[in-house]
């Protein structure tokens, strides 16, 4: 799949505008559903509110599956930011792909590798950090070498193919997606009206499934997360 991004140069970093505008609109989505569900928050609640109550105990059901006890108590607020944002923006290229002048403007944020990684960043060094702040740097230095000193560099090499694994999962199976969702639609223009109607019962299916693994890998991004800083908060 071929596309082109603008970019912007500022402060001596190089920014693509268009990872920049995807993720905005999806924080934007992501506080539009939020504020619509909350805005009346009653002791016999409504539709919108029996909504929002599911999706908060879905992802503190998250996190209580990672941590023992109530010991996760403070990353509930986390997960559930982490798995609407992740979620809306891997629907969002499904749904809207904006162009202009040759140029992407508006996709998915999450088919883009840097924009996973970062998620994926921020979530191990909230682990990094809570294990030192736990345990204090001089044991958390100690844990590496935890159950025999031979395994350390076993240990620090986990510790980047947790990063790899947590950010190319969800950029790989986005990324496939949009790509054969453009394939069947260039199928669909090549041969007028025949490719056409061919084409659109596959083009609806393979959105449908799109739809289904956007919402698996929100799911499982944020699972890994919890799973990850909950390891980090214990001794082996």
């Amino acid at each position: 799949m071929d596309e082109k991004y603008k970019f912007i140069d500022f402060l001596g970093l190089r920014f693509n505008v268009a990872n920049c505008i995807s993720a905005l609109v999806a924080a934007l989505l992501v506080f539009i559903l939020v504020y619509a569900l909350s805005r009346k928050i009653t002791m016999r609640p409504g539709k919108a509110q029996n909504v929002l109550e599911w999706m908060i105990d879905f992802t503190n059901g998250i996190v209580k599956s990672a941590f023992p006890g109530d010991t996760g108590r403070r990353f509930n607020l986390y997960a559930f930011v982490l798995f609407l944002f992740i979620f809306v923006s891997n629907q969002l290229g499904l749904m809207f792909e904006i162009k202009v002048g040759g140029f992407t403007y508006l996709k998915s944020a999450t088919s883009n590798p840097y924009v996973t990684m970062a998620f994926a960043l921020t979530s191990l060094l909230l682990a990094h950090f809570y294990s030192v702040k736990k345990f204090g740097l001089g044991n958390y230095l100690k844990n590496f070498s935890r159950p025999v000193a031979l395994l350390t560099p076993v240990n620090l090499l986990e510790e980047f193919t947790n990063f790899l694994t947590l950010s190319l999962r969800l950029y790989g199976n986005i990324f496939a997606g949009e790509v054969l969702l453009a394939l069947i639609g260039s199928v669909a223009k090549s041969f007028g009206l025949i490719s056409f109607v061919v084409a659109l019962p596959f083009e609806m299916i393979w959105q449908g499934f799109s739809v289904f693994i956007g919402a698996i890998q929100a799911y499982v991004f944020t699972t890994l997360s919890m799973v990850y800083i909950s390891r980090k908060m214990t001794k082996e």
